[in-house]
């Protein structure tokens, strides 16, 4: 009889502990954020995923007409693989490319994969488009002609010097295969590409065992499996760029070698003295480190490769990482490059980029929530100024040219202060871009507008919502979270107001679902079936993840999992 009643109140204990759920996680700042405004101004959210199909149906539209268009070509040089592909223009009018130019083979990875990447991110397949299949193409971005049998940042050396990689710059030799293998993701049964991501993985794990630790050095000779110094300074962020594609392969193929490489290169990573952020890889190093902790169970030090990411202290590249800033009445925060060229110069491709695996992490440590939620509130308002129509004429350079955008190509970056001697009267935010400086006095004004970096928008566009309340984005955990284990639906919230603010979250139909928040630590709606309304407290946030309604709750060490699925990997059960 005694017995029974104990394990009764133990049934009863463990039951109350699901319905209240775990302890409040608390969240953990970033500097850098902490300077900026819980809601910026002028305040204006643009629909990215519009943006997103705009651009896809518009820059590849080989009958496009007007100055400069239109901005795809066939290359028929066929390099690495036997088949044409198509380029696509890294700067409108870039005299360096198109079909009459460098014989048609100058265009860069770094344009046709993020825009296929982008636009692959909102539904669109390019496999499959007007009979051609733009994700194939992708292989002969794969150099087996120059013996690196990685993918580069073009097809042929011949033209490399006319672009970035090519043993001398690692990060443009690196970032295309991160491209690769979130595309391959996207489309795990094309033909081919499984060879093509092992032989990466393979190269990669190979550099990083000669590496030893030791990234201090400009680039890799894939070919030759040597580290190699030049002109240009030591990039050791490089690591944060292996580490996250051994890792991909590691969860594609379970190949524990590939996880054994991920962990000695972000080991490498963390292993630095100084903030060594170059140009993109960094918060991948971020990224990789929370989910890492949170699957293998391992304490790599996210706190610090985040400091990295935003507070703009890097050595090498200086002051490299997020702005931060009201400039003549329009906040710029959220915005990734510069801190400090001109005043602070911010990119459109690296502030989409950095979203990419910024906002998954928070699956996997939300501590960040509020910070992450904070600075994609502003990211996704400041990312409009990049493009013409959205930014006063009297802070553009050239806005009497911006018809020859269509309105889905914006300028490469905004500065303070103009870098061109032309345009510095102009009071910042200046949008302007730097294409006319690739090749001085042939490059004409519009190659300020980024074809590269517009390609990219499809990464905001998968990841960014609106909701019921002005301020208040639902940004997708899942979309960027390549190669993830299954999950349920989950999403964050981030509440800028002063005030608790409801939200309504619509769920599929046809489903009941039950609303857990990891930050909270408890299920906050029952047997939702269309929509439900949950609160979130001033400057602070939520993740929300739509389980079964009635499923299995069990527990793995501090993962809580529903139906065998993890829903949260960081619960603390209340004491």
């Amino acid at each position: 009889m005694n017995t029974i009643f104990k394990i009764t109140l133990t049934s009863l204990f463990f039951i109350l502990c699901v319905l209240s759920g775990s302890a409040q996680i608390k969240q953990k700042n970033i500097a850098r954020v902490d300077q900026m405004p819980n809601l910026p101004k002028p305040f204006q959210i643009i629909d990215y995923k519009k943006m997103a199909v705009r651009f896809d149906s518009t820059v590849y539209d080989f009958n496009a007409k007007g100055k400069y268009w239109p901005l795809v070509w066939i290359d028929k040089s066929q390099n690495n693989f036997p088949q044409d592909v198509v380029g696509l223009y890294t700067a409108v009018g870039d005299v360096r490319q198109g079909p009459s130019n460098n014989k048609g083979m100058f265009h860069e990875s770094l344009a046709t994969m993020g825009a296929t990447l982008g636009a692959s991110l909102v539904g669109i397949d390019k496999s499959n488009q007007e009979n051609r299949n733009h994700v194939s193409m992708m292989k002969n971005y794969f150099n087996t002609e120059t013996g690196w049998d990685i993918m580069m940042n073009n097809t042929s050396p011949e033209v490399a010097l006319l672009g970035g990689g090519y043993g001398r710059d690692w990060w443009y030799d690196v970032y295309p295969n991160l491209l690769f293998y979130a595309v391959y993701d996207q489309y795990p049964n094309e033909p081919g590409f499984d060879v093509i991501a092992r032989s990466i993985a393979e190269k990669f794990f190979k550099a990083d065992s000669i590496l030893n630790g030791n990234y201090n050095y400009s680039y890799f000779d894939y070919g030759k499996m040597k580290p190699m110094n030049n002109n240009i300074c030591a990039q050791p962020d490089a690591a944060a760029g292996h580490a996250w594609v051994l890792y991909s392969a590691y969860k594609k193929f379970g190949d524990p070698r590939y996880l054994k490489g991920a962990k000695s290169a972000l080991s490498a990573l963390q292993s630095q003295s100084i903030n060594p952020t170059y140009e993109l890889l960094m918060p991948f190093g971020a990224y990789l480190a929370a989910r890492i902790n949170a699957e293998e169970g391992e304490d790599y030090d996210t706190a610090k490769m985040l400091e990295w990411t935003f507070d703009g202290t890097a050595i090498c590249r200086e002051g490299w990482g997020v702005l931060v800033g009201n400039w003549n009445g329009f906040d710029i925060s959220g915005t990734v490059g510069s801190t400090v060229d001109h005043g602070g110069y911010g990119f459109l491709m690296n502030t989409y980029d950095m979203a990419w695996p910024m906002v998954p992490m928070v699956r996997y440590n939300q501590s960040y929530a509020t910070a992450i939620g904070k600075w994609m509130l502003n990211a996704a308002n400041a990312s409009r100024f990049f493009y013409p129509q959205y930014m006063p004429d009297e802070h553009e350079t050239i806005p009497q040219l911006a018809e020859v955008t269509k309105g889905v190509i914006g300028y490469e970056g905004i500065i303070q202060q103009s870098s061109y001697k032309a345009y510095e009267n102009l009071k910042g935010p200046v949008a302007q871009g730097d294409g006319p400086l690739w090749v001085a006095g042939e490059n004409p004004q519009e190659s300020q507008f980024s074809v590269y970096g517009s390609g990219h928008v499809g990464i905001f566009g998968s990841i960014i919502r609106a909701t019921n309340v002005s301020g208040i984005l639902q940004l997708n955990l899942l979309a960027t979270d390549f190669f993830k284990d299954k999950a349920y639906p989950s999403f964050l919230y981030y509440n800028p107001h002063s005030n608790t603010k409801k939200v309504i979250i619509q769920t599929e139909q046809g489903k009941k679902v039950d609303l857990y928040n990891t930050v909270s630590g408890r299920f906050v709606a029952r047997k939702v079936s269309s929509l439900s309304k949950i609160k979130i407290a001033p400057e602070s946030a939520a993740v929300i993840i739509c389980v079964p309604s009635g499923g299995a709750i069990t527990y793995e060490g501090s993962k809580m999992l529903v139906d065998g699925i993890v829903v949260d990997y960081n619960f603390q059960q209340k004491k």
